[in-house]
This record gives C-alpha cells, sequence and structure tokens, in this order.
C-alpha cells in the first residue's frame, strides 16, 4: 500500500531539508549549502531538494521513543525548496512542501493496516545550520501547528488518530551520505480513540539529499 504525506513519517514528514556534517573544513567564500562538493557551487534561491530514505531503512512512527510498536514505511521520500542560502556560517532556509510514504506496515494490537497518512498545515520552515552538531529545525508556518491524520484499519473498522507536534522537532544533517535524520521525535495524540496511541514517536533518515534543479541532481552538502 501506498501512503501518501502531503506534507512529510516521518514525515511524519516530511521530512526536506539540506544536509550538513561532520565533513571536510568549511570552504572560505562558499554559501551554508551547496552541490556537488564542500565548498561547491551554491545552491540557488528557488532550487528543489528531494530525497528518499537511505537505502535498508525505515521511516517509523512509534508509540514510544525505545520500543517497535507502531508504523513503519519501508520507502518515503520529501521535497523542499530553497528560500534562503546565506554566505557560511549561517542558516539556511526551505520550505518543505510534501512528503510521500510507501509499503508501511502496523503491528498494533486490533489494528489490520494502515489507510493513510496526511500531514497538515503545510508548508513548513525548515532551517539548516551549519553550526556545531549540524541542527536541523522543522518549524510549523503560520498555516497552523505541526499536525498529522493517521488513518488506520481495525478489526472494528476505521479508525483516525491525529497527532501534534507541541513545536517544532529537532533533526541533524552529515555531509558523510549526505543526510538529514530525525531520532524519536514527539507527536502528542490530539484526538482518537484508544486504539491510536498517546504519542507517536517519528524516526527517519533520508539521503542523499539532491538538488533536483541542476542538471544531474547533484548531492547536497552543508559547509
Amino acid at each position: 500500500m501506498r501512503i501518501r504525506h502531503t506534507l512529510g513519517a516521518a514525515a511524519l514528514a516530511a521530512v526536506a531539508l539540506a544536509t550538513a556534517g561532520t565533513g571536510p573544513a568549511q570552504a572560505a567564500g562558499s554559501t551554508v549549502l551547496t552541490h556537488t562538493s564542500v565548498g561547491g557551487p551554491a545552491v540557488a534561491v528557488g532550487d528543489v531538494l528531494t530525497a528518499d530514505l537511505v537505502s535498508g531503512s525505515y521511516a517509523t512512527f512509534y508509540s514510544s521513543a525505545t520500543g517497535t510498536s507502531g508504523i513503519k514505511c519501508a520507502t518515503s521520500s520529501f521535497s523542499a525548496t530553497v528560500t534562503g542560502n546565506p554566505a557560511a556560517p549561517g542558516v539556511a532556509t526551505e520550505s518543505l512542501n510534501s512528503h510521500i510514504f510507501g509499503s508501511c506496515t502496523a503491528n498494533v494490537i486490533g489494528v489490520t493496516g494502515v489507510k493513510s497518512i496526511t500531514v497538515n498545515n503545510l508548508p513548513y520552515t525548515n532551517s539548516v545550520s551549519d553550526a556545531a552538531g549540524n541542527p536541523v529545525t522543522l518549524s510549523p508556518t503560520a498555516a497552523g501547528p505541526l499536525q498529522t491524520t493517521v488513518v488506520l484499519n481495525t478489526i472494528l473498522g476505521t479508525t483516525t488518530c491525529v497527532y501534534r507536534a507541541p513545536g517544532s522537532i529537532a533533526g541533524t544533517t552529515s555531509n558523510t551520505g549526505q543526510t538529514i535524520g530525525f531520532a524519536s521525535q514527539a507527536f502528542a495524540k490530539v484526538s482518537g480513540p484508544s486504539t491510536c496511541f498517546a504519542t507517536g514517536y517519528f524516526t527517519a533518515t533520508y539521503g542523499p539529499v539532491l538538488d533536483g534543479s541542476v542538471a544531474g541532481s547533484p548531492h547536497v552538502y552543508i559547509n
């Protein structure tokens, strides 16, 4: 079954987002985001960045930060538009516009399948910093909070669960593999029956992040 995140399992997700990391030293005169290499050509404002899940990994939405009960998706991808890319050091910004999930399963008692996942109130703003730790912050806009609606098939019929982040969610990036990852980011249930777990923890790693607006879709780096 293919599940569309009109986001991003996550984004869940959806994740959109550029890459950072513990790669080579910052190149003099470069922008925060470059493509092809560290210190390479600047990623232009308006470019569209895309990424799939790291090969062999899953996007998960589990009922606890350390458990394995909940939803697991074998495929996922995101798309984001660059809205700002200043000279390094600094913070680049992106508009996270869409996120797609597929091959999803659930192992929650009473749940027979996942009908749909929809991330509400798009677009979101993504900030990518080249500061220590390579932080990424996904934040809501005036459209509303970070919110995800999950529709499950159960033995008693269809169940709708709505989850909302308390504010922004945080991730990290790496120039090794040009990845962006989110680990156990909490979304609290705001509506739904007891079948819906009280808190959903989103985890996923995407990469390589590509600049789809440039010929050949080169990898994206942070400087």
